[in-house]
């Protein structure tokens, strides 16, 4: 019988990684217009190069089931992509939206789901009111929220994750028979 054990390494590469993305986690929340900036262009910049990577293993497939929606695929994901890079405070806005809306629906879900489940009631509850709060606070300051939110929680990614790669090192599955 097999079954899934997790491995634990961490190496010098991993320290030195995790000490880099803490220190980049700061430096974006420090400037955290520029890292909302940057991350749209860099989004902005992937759906182009994606899309242009689809028109083109399109025409692998002509003549082909999926030539067309492929083609159409990859058009509109470009076409996005322009729209990102030669608009980013339009696109910052948009998925400042989304991103509010997201912590507002989260939270409500964690709410409903506190009414369902009694072990879990109190945790339930701070998570969802934590959430529809952030999700309020996000969506009522939507112009001053489009500037900071994306880099504050780029910043909090970076940084976590680089705390996570010191404290833990690397983590990966494997099978063992």
């Amino acid at each position: 019988m097999s079954f899934v054990a997790v491995e634990r390494r961490r190496t010098g590469w991993d320290v030195a990684l995790g000490v880099l993305m803490v220190v980049g986690g700061f430096v974006l929340l420090g400037n955290a217009v520029f890292a909302t900036t940057l991350s749209v262009l860099f989004l902005g910049w992937m759906a182009l190069i994606l899309g242009i990577v689809l028109v083109a293993a399109s025409l692998f497939r002509i003549g082909q089931g999926g030539f067309w929606l492929t083609a159409l695929g990859g058009a509109l994901i470009g076409v996005l992509g322009l729209a990102m890079i030669r608009n980013p405070a339009a696109t910052a806005v948009t998925l400042t939206l989304v991103a509010g809306t997201l912590f507002f629906a989260g939270g409500v879900a964690r709410l409903a789901a506190a009414a369902i489940v009694p072990e879990a009631r109190a945790v339930l509850i701070f998570g969802g009111v934590v959430s529809v709060g952030l999700g309020l606070v996000v969506l009522f300051n939507i112009w001053e929220a489009s500037l900071t939110l994306l880099g504050i929680l780029l910043g909090i990614q970076v940084l976590v994750e680089g705390l996570a790669l010191l404290v833990l090192g690397r983590i990966r599955p494997v099978l063992v028979a």
